[in-house]
């Protein structure tokens, strides 16, 4: 692995296939480091004739942490108070293409998942030159009416952070599994080695926090993807109890001649059973 520097930031980021193969960038979601996008799938889709790169968002994994910033205050910003958002899914963008300037790609196809899948939105937003395709999978446009999560749901992202290993590993381990997909259930020990995995390379709570900030703070896309003029595929669970299916489906209508691929049985993950099927699609969107 590796570390750009990119928008004022470091970003960690790691590279399969070809260079000299189109770049598809992956984008990965709230307080999820970039080891999230498996490397089989990354194996995958390089196979297919990609120049793949996964790296860390701002304030996760080993990028840069920015931990000078104050706590943002949730419940303020759910009352409309943007004020202690630290920064948006615009800033997050931008780090993205500054990703881009210090690799030295000038266009790419990209890949985001959840609040990654956001972001990719905002790229296509912001950044329509930049970008040779936008996939956006279980993800949503940010209107208020689509895309609720589960009550419960919301709850277990909620829970005060863990103060000992073994119980964020634990933690983690009911969260992957409750919010995963009930057509494709993981065995035990492999979530318990992915929580561990991810516990020990980095963790860190608070920049969950001012991602969640920076979702809550950056509004509804929809009217500005009505402008969005890019190959485009929306990927989306059925059975996803954090972003509801009707956000894949609000995402899709609102980008002109999107592809919606709606999977039975997939939630709030991307199971190795379905990467056959979202690579094609991505091979579809992308003339791959």
């Amino acid at each position: 692995m590796a570390r750009a520097q990119a928008n004022g930031l470091e970003l960690e980021y790691d590279t399969f296939g070809d260079p000299a193969a189109p770049p598809l960038v992956l984008v990965m979601g709230l307080g999820a480091q970039m080891i999230t996008w498996e490397d089989g799938f990354c194996e995958l889709l390089a196979g297919r004739g990609f120049f793949v790169v996964r790296y860390d968002n701002r304030d996760v994994g080993l990028s840069t942490w920015l931990d000078h910033l104050p706590p943002p205050d949730l419940a303020a910003l759910a009352a409309g108070d943007l004020s202690s958002a630290p920064y948006t899914l615009s800033d997050m963008a931008d780090d993205a293409v500054g990703l881009f300037d210090a690799l030295g790609i000038d266009r790419a196809h990209v890949v985001g998942a959840s609040m990654g899948g956001m972001i990719v939105q905002q790229l296509a937003i912001d950044h329509p030159d930049r970008l040779l395709s936008v996939t956006s999978i279980m993800s949503t446009t940010g209107a208020r009416a689509v895309g609720q999560a589960e009550p419960w749901a919301l709850a277990l992202l909620g829970r005060p952070p863990a103060t000992t290993r073994e119980q964020a590993i634990a933690d983690s381990v009911e969260g992957y599994r409750r919010l995963g997909s009930p057509g494709y259930p993981d065995d035990e020990a492999f979530l318990l080695a992915k929580a561990a995995l991810h516990y020990d390379r980095a963790r860190h709570p608070v920049g969950t926090l001012r991602h969640a900030a920076a979702v809550m703070a950056s509004g509804d896309r929809t009217a500005l993807l009505r402008d969005v003029r890019l190959p485009a595929l929306v990927v989306h669970g059925e059975a996803d109890p954090l972003i509801n299916v009707s956000g894949g489906k609000a995402t899709a209508e609102a980008i002109p001649g999107a592809e919606l691929v709606v999977i039975p049985g997939m939630g709030h993950n991307l199971p190795r059973a379905v990467w056959p099927e979202v690579a094609d699609a991505i091979g579809r969107v992308t003339g791959k």
